[in-house]
């Protein structure tokens, strides 16, 4: 669930409208057919997102068919499970399909397109996903203060995408915008060992600071699945080429 201000701030039009007050709009439909009250403020409301990163469409002669017992007419609410039975037999398929059609999907990471179809600028494919995975990883509290209040934060990337990091959470952290700012800049870092760390040279280069150099040597908050948690290596590699120690 995400508040509809920051599905359009993550996805804008790709969640199906060309503005938000149309995005909105449309919710508001949704919401007064199903007899939900209406919202004071209708920006604020939390509304369930589902995200497709990379999606791959078969051909009809390569379509899987569907499950035994899958009635026409349904929309949502029935899952598969992809381990055994019906499900791991059509996720087989799936990916014998993709790899036939050569989809990227299959391809390791560092082989997938990173950039989409060129517009007035390239957009960074998963941005918007990377950014929700963040922040629910991090139960929506910066790393750091452990602030909550969401238009300030962001996920911040430990190796900038455009020097070759990724959109996986382990190259994330989530940190309050200023603090975000100052890691991008090498002001501030996080060490190998998840401790907060601030650089000389902001009180050298601002003559201030004071308010981050409180926070010096601070274990951050870190997220409670450690499958998720910042990647050890990427961060040394923050504390050798970006920050100014």
């Amino acid at each position: 669930m995400l508040p509809a201000w920051l599905a359009w701030e993550s996805f804008g039009p790709k969640n199906g409208a060309a503005d938000f007050d149309e995005m909105r709009a449309r919710i508001e439909r949704y919401r007064r057919r199903n007899g939900a009250p209406a919202s004071q403020r209708p920006g604020d409301y939390s509304i369930g997102c589902i995200m497709v990163a990379s999606p791959v469409f078969f051909p009809e002669e390569l379509w899987v068919r569907e499950p035994k017992g899958w009635a026409p007419n349904i929309v949502r609410g029935r899952g598969e499970d992809l381990t055994q039975a019906e499900g791991l037999r059509i996720f087989a398929e799936c990916l014998d399909r993709a790899q036939h059609l050569g989809a990227p999907m299959l391809a390791a990471e560092s082989e997938a397109p990173r950039y989409g179809e060129p517009t007035l600028v390239a957009p960074r494919l998963g941005q918007g996903i990377f950014r929700v995975s963040v922040l629910d990883a991090y139960d929506r509290a910066c790393a750091v203060t452990g602030e909550h209040s969401l238009p300030v934060l962001e996920a911040a990337h430990i190796m900038p995408y455009a020097s070759g990091g990724t959109h996986q959470v382990t190259n994330g952290l989530l940190l309050r915008s200023d603090i975000h700012r100052l890691f991008d800049l090498g002001y501030v870092t996080v060490t190998p060992e998840y401790r907060f760390n601030i650089s000389d040279a902001l009180a050298e280069d601002f003559h201030n600071g004071r308010t981050y150099y409180a926070e010096r040597g601070k274990r951050v908050i870190l997220p409670k699945v450690e499958a998720m948690q910042p990647s050890r290596e990427l961060l040394a590699w923050h504390g050798e080429s970006v920050w100014r120690g």
